[in-house]
């Protein structure tokens, strides 16, 4: 399995971003899908998971529940993570994950496979 990311970038506070990962090697409606963060000093953490497209679950953490939204498109093999009214505390490397459980984890020790990241810098 290798993931792509993309999308980040400088953006203002207020400004929106999305954020693009695609899988390739296998089948991607067999994965569920993660964005997690990591700002510099600090552990990775969990931002928002997808599961399968049949189960339709959708889960993000406190921090970001009503800016952020992640989706799939299962025919481009594509999770999106739409970020809005973003804030300075957004700033960190945004990595996607995918992993062939069925109900995906907030932590990111229990993922198997990551991309290699993307920077998303948020200036007051």
């Amino acid at each position: 399995v290798q993931l792509q990311a993309s999308g980040g970038g400088l953006a203002q506070a207020g400004d929106s971003l999305t954020l693009s990962c695609e899988l390739s090697g296998r089948t991607f409606s067999n994965y569920v899908m993660g964005w997690f963060r990591q700002a510099p000093g600090k552990e990775r953490e969990f931002v928002a998971t997808i599961s399968k497209n049949i189960l339709n679950r959708l889960d993000y953490s406190e921090s970001v529940k009503g800016r952020f939204i992640i989706s799939r498109d299962d025919m481009r093999n594509t999770v999106y993570l739409q970020m809005n009214s973003l804030k300075p505390e957004d700033t960190a490397v945004y990595y996607c994950a995918a992993d062939i459980t069925t109900f995906p984890s907030r932590d990111p020790k229990r993922w198997d496979y990551w991309g290699q990241g993307t920077l998303v810098t948020v200036s007051s």
